[in-house]
């Protein structure tokens, strides 16, 4: 990560975290009185080959005492209904300011990995992960919603694996590794754009 690309998320992360405090003070008492604690979900993602870190997000799901591996149609009846709407907005990923500030993230880059697909796929991650991981990038806007789909429709949870690692993994490290040729703040800006864009619509 360039000098300049780290005090750009710095920047950014300031300013929305200023604007968003009070709405998202707001959304998390509302959320508390909703559906209860916990209100965060934390889960180890990759920054690296070998470093993990803790991602935050706002729970969009019931908990269960055991848990693994990525959400497709098999985890479909946990999604709470405020679930459904933090996701459609994104705002369930509010709370990964905090991964930017700290520098896990970066605002543009290859959605961070479980560990558990780092360790299954190293030859693909050692070049994946060669990029911070963003919470927005090229792959989630170009892929995302097809990879929703793909996942929706699995039944159960080696379904989805099977899926993920057949379908998903391969064509985001594509779309991961054009970004990482071509990354400039010029286009992270311009994803950040199209992912504002994206949302909002």
């Amino acid at each position: 990560m360039t000098f300049a690309k780290r005090m750009l998320d710095i920047a950014i992360a300031l300013v929305l975290i200023a604007l968003l405090a009070i709405p998202f003070a707001i959304l998390v008492l509302y959320l508390l009185i909703r559906q209860g604690r916990p209100i965060f979900y934390v889960s180890e993602r990759m920054r690296s080959p070998d470093r993990g870190f803790a991602l935050w997000k706002l729970r969009t799901m019931r908990v269960v005492a055991r848990d693994a591996g990525v959400s497709g149609g098999d985890k479909a009846d946990r999604v709470t209904p405020m679930g459904r709407q933090l996701r459609r907005f994104r705002a369930d990923e509010v709370p990964q300011l905090w991964n930017v500030l700290k520098g896990d993230m970066s605002f543009v880059g290859p959605r961070p990995p479980l560990r558990q697909y780092v360790e299954r796929f190293p030859e693909i991650y050692e070049e994946v992960l060669k990029s911070r991981p963003g919470i927005t990038g090229l792959a989630t806007l170009h892929f995302h919603r097809h990879e929703e789909w793909l996942l929706a429709r699995c039944k159960t949870a080696q379904e989805t694996d099977d899926v993920y690692c057949s379908r998903c993994i391969p064509r985001k490290a594509q779309l991961d590794l054009i970004y990482a040729k071509n990354r400039n703040i010029c286009l992270d800006m311009q994803l950040m754009l199209k992912t504002v864009q994206k949302v909002a619509h």
